[in-house]
């Protein structure tokens, strides 16, 4: 599937407020919350599969040292399914049977990669933070819809290295980032909302970032079947056990067109684009298409 499922209005709307936050945006959300699980849920999962038997390198990782976290991570994540989404998978100790395509994944074929299995049951990417002295550091992950970021360049390092690219992030946030992830405990589950546009729909998306060529080919006229919506529910919940902060990536993507009969959000969208930075832009590699993204939503305002 090289096109991603699409909703037909928005679900979240972090940019409705009309103006560019690079800040952390945290919620605390209740248990059933943790999983979240929309109409898409086996188109990702197929694509998830796909992904896994073709290019299991580039979207699973773990580094020695962390097959406890793994582990405890896998049960946690069997628990909150049977207790709150059992129509998705039935668990028996030999195997755990996909509801949406009927096969029985043989739990020891995983016993040396529990994540791999994990991230095999629910539309969210699952990392595994552990903690260190010098911050949180990447020990593991099922990285299936990464965007455009690549698990290889991440693996083992800290979040003052996995953000180095993104503007500011060291200057503003690092330290914030990691008095929040070191202040969260295992009863305890947060929620952050992550955004952009696209031009391309495709959830695995390894590189990208930094474009800043314009494109004549995206024009006010055409954005409405060019452009895409790419949210990024972001989830945190810490392992009592080991200590390991899970780290959930929910992608939804939807066409720019979602907006369009819904002025407020195209205000909000609108606002958010006009104060976002030039070199979070570039970052972005939203730069390339700005001018007639904006050029588009003016159209559609209240």
């Amino acid at each position: 599937m090289s096109d991603a499922a699409s909703s037909s209005e928005p679900r979240f709307a972090p940019y409705e407020k009309g103006r560019f936050q690079f800040t952390l945006g945290i919620k605390e959300i209740g248990a059933a919350e943790w999983i979240d699980v929309d109409r898409h849920y086996a188109a990702h999962m197929a694509e998830k599969k796909r992904l896994l038997a073709e290019r299991h390198g580039d979207v699973f990782a773990a580094q020695p040292g962390s097959l406890a976290a793994q582990r405890e991570c896998l049960d946690l994540l069997l628990l909150d399914l049977a207790a709150h989404h059992a129509d998705l998978v039935s668990v028996s100790p030999e195997s755990v049977v996909t509801a949406w395509d009927g096969v029985a994944l043989e739990r020891a074929a995983f016993a040396e990669a529990p994540l791999d299995l994990a991230g095999r049951l629910v539309q969210e990417d699952l990392c595994l933070m552990a903690p260190h002295d010098d911050g949180h550091r990447l020990a593991a992950a099922s990285l299936c819809f990464p965007a455009r970021w690549r698990l290889a360049d991440k693996l083992g390092r800290p979040m003052s290295a996995i953000h180095d690219p993104v503007p500011g992030f060291n200057e503003r946030l690092n330290r914030p980032v990691e008095r929040f992830f070191t202040g969260i405990v295992a009863d305890r589950l947060y929620m952050r909302l992550n955004w952009q546009v696209n031009d391309d729909p495709t959830l695995f998306q390894s590189t990208g970032h930094g474009r800043r060529t314009f494109d004549p080919s995206i024009t006010a006229q055409n954005v409405a079947d060019r452009l895409f919506l790419r949210i990024e529910r972001q989830t945190f919940r810490r392992l009592p056990e080991s200590g390991a902060l899970v780290f959930g990536i929910k992608t939804v993507v939807d066409p720019i067109s979602a907006v369009a009969n819904r002025p407020g959000l195209a205000d909000g969208l609108l606002g958010s684009l006009r104060t976002m930075p030039e070199d979070m832009r570039g970052y972005k590699s939203m730069a390339p298409f700005a001018d007639a993204l904006e050029a588009w939503l003016a159209g559609r305002t209240a």
